[in-house]
């Protein structure tokens, strides 16, 4: 064996080690893990209002669909140093006791993009990549699942307009396409919007409190992976998650201004949750934590439900094609065929 060769013990160690620095560091959290992330995307679909959205979604494989993809975000990481280093970020958002972003400025308003983001924390000395930038995760989720819906709106009524006939095969065709690909963008948004009901993704004290001030004698010890994962699949069902949800509400506020609105709440929750554990309600067999944690979990399916729903509605008027677009309500009411803004023109 040459010098440069590592024996099999000694990679394994390495590997260990790795593992272990990958765990401590903040972007590796992952919120709720597989059953949390799974309870809220199926209860937000099944709880869809009746009749309003598009038939596929009240399927029980599309449901299912939903809940695995949920998890996809967390699965797709260890693909590269570069995909992680980007999108590991995106899972959280550190604030301050104050509620302000790790790095100075407020989390409120959003700055219009991520480019004005980056730019305000550089100037108070810190970056979105320690930051983190879940509220544009969110946003960008739902504004991708709003032009999904809109070419389904589109496609679903350009298939079935009779003058239309002569390319029914390829509306049929990529509307069947459109309704993959939104699943997939529901199961996106899902994670976020589970992870920024998470309280510990949405602070500074994301695992234990920290080398901050402690007035309250917080736990000082690694909590997150043992309140979002083993104490969820062990304590917290989804009947549990189910009678704890909230009705639909709408906002009549851009989204930018629910996805920081929905965070800052879950921030408020920071406290509550250590002063939960200090009282001994993660300990084994004690209901205070599977409560918590499904409460927090309910928040989240009730808030994707009430996004995928204003998504719909606000597909209706979302120009989509190319050369020119077209607005879906044009194609549903006959005013415009959509073929050539979709297929052909380049």
């Amino acid at each position: 064996m040459g010098g440069g060769a590592l024996t099999g013990e000694a990679v394994r160690r390495l590997l260990v080690l790795t593992l272990a620095a990958l765990l401590a560091a903040p972007g590796a959290a992952l919120a709720w893990g597989a059953t949390g992330h799974r309870i809220i995307g199926e209860l937000a679909v099944r709880n869809l209002p009746k009749g309003e959205l598009p038939a596929f979604l009240a399927r029980r494989a599309a449901i299912a669909d939903v809940g695995e993809l949920s998890r996809e975000p967390d699965r797709s990481r260890g693909a590269g140093k570069l995909h992680d280093s980007d999108r590991d970020p995106a899972h959280q958002v550190n604030l301050d006791d104050e509620g302000r972003l790790e790095g100075g400025p407020p989390l409120k308003p959003m700055p219009p993009t991520r480019a004005d983001y980056e730019a305000a924390l550089r100037a108070a000395g810190g970056d979105s990549w320690k930051a983190g930038y879940l509220q544009y995760a969110i946003v960008d989720r739902y504004q991708q699942l709003t032009t999904d819906f809109a070419f389904w709106r589109a496609l679903d009524a350009a298939e079935r307009n009779r003058a239309w006939r002569t390319h029914r095969a390829w509306f049929k065709a990529d509307k069947a396409r459109r309704e993959g690909l939104i699943l997939r963008t529901l199961g996106e948004l899902s994670h976020f919007v589970g992870d920024g009901s998470e309280p510990l993704h949405v602070t500074i004290h994301y695992n234990g409190w920290g080398a901050y001030p402690n007035p309250a004698g917080f736990t000082t010890q690694k909590i997150h992976a043992a309140f979002e994962g083993a104490m969820v699949r062990a304590g917290v069902t989804e009947a549990m998650v189910a009678a704890r949800m909230k009705p639909f509400r709408t906002c009549g506020c851009p989204i930018e201004a629910r996805a920081v609105d929905f965070l800052l709440a879950s921030d408020a929750q920071v406290a509550p949750l250590y002063e939960m554990e200090k009282a001994g309600g993660m300990a084994a067999g004690d209901p205070r934590g599977p409560a918590f944690a499904a409460e927090r979990i309910a928040e989240g399916a009730s808030e994707l439900r009430d996004l995928i729903v204003e998504a719909w509605r606000a597909s209706e008027d979302r120009a989509i094609g190319y050369k020119p677009s077209v607005r879906p309500r044009d194609v549903e009411a006959g005013k415009a065929d959509p073929y050539d803004s979709f297929y052909s023109a380049d």
